[in-house]
């Protein structure tokens, strides 16, 4: 519903102002470089959650958004709607929690802007960051450059973030601790690159989850997608949680993952330098772009019979990034 909102409403009232590819981040050239800007809000809700908070998480979410261009993230922009009666307390532990999440993404807090609405208008905190990053010469990194015969690497487990938030915001228990694992992706992102192997495609699955960006990319770049459900890693606490929530995994929200398009022949040593880093060891190929059914993705089930992963009709768990 938010795709379409940006399709139908805002591009058509932008105009020629707003001509852009759709990616995580925009890549624009100045002063003879490429510079990649991105903008997010965060609404989540609780703010603090087994983890994380909103603090740490609208710092990693921006640096990510950043990275899936290939940038390497400078700076960034912050700024607090405050709800009027929020304790000082948990709006110290937020701008705290960002400051600890910047000094290890390697990024400066900037600039920034402060807002207060009356009591009953808000929710707390609500954050808005953006950021600006540089592309390094060579690298081109976007969502219409996936192409027949590439593999499909996600860098861990899915669902976890989705799921811990779920599991405090009303009290739920599901026999096991589920943590956020929110985390800056640059570094990851880096080493993927010097590798020298090509990267078509890089995409943070947040706002609903892994099914979400891969239909977004099938559609963007006219592919179809096939993956293998067996191979999908997803954790036993996420799919117990998502067995007791009625809720399908694949549309769970992340932010401390990311997909990745790459050639079949550089497959292997992408797969091997992101083992190496901290953030990907759990990362695995789970399909394939084929010419095939283009703009439609699908996954090849246990019982080997093959379905269609459709985008989702809304969100399953609402307020988590």
């Amino acid at each position: 519903m938010s795709a379409e909102l940006v399709e139908h409403l805002f591009l058509p009232a932008f105009g020629a102002a707003g001509a852009a590819e759709l990616g995580d981040s925009a890549v624009l050239e100045v002063g003879g470089g490429r510079l990649a800007f991105s903008t997010d809000s965060y609404v989540v809700r609780p703010m603090f959650f087994p983890g994380g908070s909103i603090g740490d998480l609208a710092v990693n979410g921006t640096v990510n958004d950043l990275a899936m261009s290939g940038a390497q993230p400078v700076a960034l922009s912050t700024a607090f709607i405050l709800e009027e009666g929020t304790a000082l307390a948990d709006i110290g532990r937020v701008a705290e929690a960002m400051g600890r999440a910047a000094s290890v993404a390697g990024v400066r807090l900037v600039t920034g802007d402060t807002k207060v609405v009356d009591a009953g208008h808000g929710d707390g905190v609500y954050v808005t960051t953006a950021g600006v990053g540089m592309v390094p010469d060579g690298v081109v990194i976007g969502p219409t450059r996936a192409r027949p015969g590439d593999v499909v690497i996600v860098s861990g487990d899915i669902g976890v973030h989705g799921i811990a938030v779920m599991s405090c915001r009303e009290g739920l228990e599901f026999g096991t601790a589920v943590e956020s694992d929110s985390a800056p992706l640059n570094g990851l992102v880096a080493t993927m690159l010097a590798t020298g192997a090509q990267v078509h495609v890089l995409r943070d699955p947040t706002r609903g989850g892994l099914a979400a960006s891969l239909n977004e990319i099938a559609g963007a770049s006219g592919v179809g997608v096939e993956l293998v459900e067996r191979d999908i890693p997803v954790p036993q606490p996420v799919t117990d949680a998502c067995g007791l929530l009625g809720l399908d995994p694949m549309f769970v929200a992340n932010e401390g993952k990311l997909v990745a398009f790459v050639p079949p022949e550089d497959a292997e040593r992408v797969l091997a330098a992101m083992r190496a880093h901290q953030h990907g060891k759990g990362a695995v190929a789970i399909g394939t772009c084929v010419a095939a059914h283009p703009a439609m993705v699908v996954t090849k089930t246990g019982l080997g019979g093959t379905r269609v992963v459709d985008l989702p009709l809304g969100e399953q768990l609402p307020r988590i990034c």
